[in-house]
């Protein structure tokens, strides 16, 4: 599928299973070129490891236009700084506590605290496309088909070893000797089911974290169990390759499709396993869904779409959706959510900050765009969000939010939970026309 930007500059093409046509974004081959030379030619502090490419950039102060509100939110929303690295694109991210987890096609892992290097690992195969964390557990998705388990050492901290690959060697050799445990995955071919055989899109924990879920270009989803590491269930859960899957909302899956469908499934447990039934379909869309995210509380699931749009639903009615949120002229890559807020990277390289507000007295339950975070030269392929420690009021709730792009950078911005008196801000009217409305109050 291709989409139109009213810019002149040259956009990537956006194919249904979330990827692009045009050569210097991503691609569905994990063999892409990871030397060609960062950004900017300004490389600031030098990494305390050697085989590191990444530095440190101080962000410059924004500027304002003539009203004293900036792009980015002026003295609310703003960049902190960047870390750079000519090492390859950045495809997921991760944080766990101070700990910043960032994947790339060059297949390391690198580990980050205080915005410095402090660790990192090689996968030794497949591009990183999803890391999620679950206590001491690091489980990252793979280009080719794998997640791989990582540990935390007890005595050093920085040192990550691998403890597995899923599915285990042992349970391929086990299960490959019977018949039955084969499955047709297209003319001529043959597949255990424990196996994904195209590229891991996205993973998800649920929310006890006793399961891990796997959603693949192979139009699958896979349930394992995070304590043996044993995959329980395959379901073929669409027509096309599955690009998003989340867990939530007491015991049901989400998972957004390339076919442009949202389904939600029941997860039943049985006996020393469990089973997942279709539940309903939430969305049925010519275009494609490329992203889902679920807001702390639970309440409220997130779609990004390859038109540029986010729809939300709420978990009382899944019937209709209960709004749409227009942004972006470029599909929506990615989601992330954290206390009131909703955050959207984009194909056309910004950030929307977006943030429910809510009054039962006076009936209002919205969203409005706190800003539009501009800055990176590619396309914002994945974000992540953490508490920034300072509270200013019980109103104000300030949060770090990193972005990772396809232009090799990782951004890091300063975000807050804070209306300011002049703010970009969305209307219920407003949410379902194709154009950002700017209501400045």
């Amino acid at each position: 599928m291709f989409l139109r930007s009213d810019s002149s500059q040259q956009q990537p093409h956006l194919n249904k299973d979330n990827s692009f046509d045009h050569h210097q974004y991503e691609t569905r081959s994990s063999n892409m070129d990871s030397t060609s030379s960062s950004p900017s030619d300004n490389t600031g502090c030098t990494s305390p490891y050697s085989k590191s490419p990444w530095s440190a950039h101080m962000a410059l102060s924004t500027p304002l236009f003539e009203d004293g509100v900036s792009n980015n939110g002026g003295a609310y929303n703003c960049l902190m700084g960047s870390l750079i690295r000519e090492e390859g694109h950045i495809y997921s991210l991760a944080t766990s506590g101070d700990l910043l987890y960032t994947g790339t096609d060059s297949k390391n892992i690198r580990v980050w605290r205080n915005q410095r290097e402090y660790s990192g690992f090689k996968s030794n195969s497949g591009l990183v496309k999803s890391i999620v964390i679950s206590e001491d557990k690091i489980f990252t998705g793979h280009q080719d088909g794998k997640i791989r388990v990582w540990k935390m050492s007890s005595k050093n901290p920085s040192v990550h070893k691998r403890v597995g690959t899923l599915p285990t060697f042992k349970s391929c050799m086990k299960k490959s000797f019977k018949p039955s445990n084969y499955i047709e995955m297209g003319r001529h071919r043959n597949a255990l089911w424990i196996r994904h055989y195209d590229a891991i899109s996205s993973l998800s924990l649920s929310e006890d974290r006793n399961y891990l879920y796997s959603a693949s270009w192979d139009k699958t989803v896979k349930v394992w169990r995070t304590s043996n590491f044993k995959c329980l269930e395959s379901i073929p859960a669409h027509d096309d390759a599955v690009n998003a899957v989340v867990s939530g909302f007491g015991g049901l899956v989400f998972t957004g499709s390339a076919d442009g469908t949202i389904k939600v499934w029941r997860r039943e447990v049985q006996g020393k396993g469990t089973k997942h039934f279709f539940s309903q379909s939430l969305l049925k869309q010519e275009c494609a869904v490329t992203a889902l995210a679920i807001n702390p509380t639970s309440t409220i699931l997130y779609c990004g779409s390859s038109n540029g749009q986010v729809n939300y639903w709420e978990k009382q009615n899944f019937d209709f959706p209960c709004g749409t949120l227009n942004g972006h002229k470029l599909a929506v890559l990615c989601l992330a959510t954290a206390g009131s807020m909703v955050f959207s990277g984009s194909a056309d390289m910004n950030i929307c900050v977006w943030r429910r507000v809510t009054n039962d007295d006076m009936n209002i339950d919205d969203h409005i765009c706190l800003s539009v975070l501009t800055g990176h030269n590619g396309p914002v392929k994945c974000l992540a969000v953490v508490a920034s420690g300072e509270t200013t009021s019980i109103f104000d709730s300030r949060w770090v939010l990193y972005s990772g792009s396809l232009d090799k950078s990782i951004k890091i911005w300063r975000i807050s939970e804070d209306v300011p008196s002049q703010v970009v801000s969305y209307s219920r009217n407003n949410t379902r026309q194709n154009d950002l409305s700017f209501t400045f109050r």
